[in-house]
């Protein structure tokens, strides 16, 4: 399966939307487009999960890295458009706890 990364920054500010599964194939390529921001100072990340259909544990290494980097730079990470699926997977891991998640209004998954 594919990955789709958009990124955008500006002013400190990255916008990103995310579209179609993380996984040990497409792990790579998010972490390698996240990885250009990781070293700014007080980045206020945003990324858009909803067009995420499948996500592994490789996926939420990526997550968690990105978020560490980020924090440790005086930087937040918010996850927006999580479906039912992918915010139970951050849930179980404790990592809902930890991070800024926004599940998706209304979208189920199985």
């Amino acid at each position: 399966m594919n990955i789709q990364v958009n990124l955008t920054e500006n002013d400190n500010k990255l916008k990103g939307d995310i579209h179609g599964e993380i996984d040990a194939h497409t792990a790579p390529v998010l972490r390698e487009k996240l990885e250009a921001y990781q070293a700014q100072e007080g980045l206020n990340a945003e990324l858009d999960l909803s067009g995420v259909d499948y996500m592994d544990s490789t996926g939420l290494g990526v997550f968690v890295a990105f978020y560490k980097s980020i924090n440790a730079k005086g930087g937040h990470l918010k996850l927006t458009g999580l479906s039912s699926r992918l915010k139970r997977l951050f849930d179980i891991t404790g990592l809902g706890d930890i991070m800024d998640i926004e599940a998706a209004v209304g979208k189920g998954g199985n």
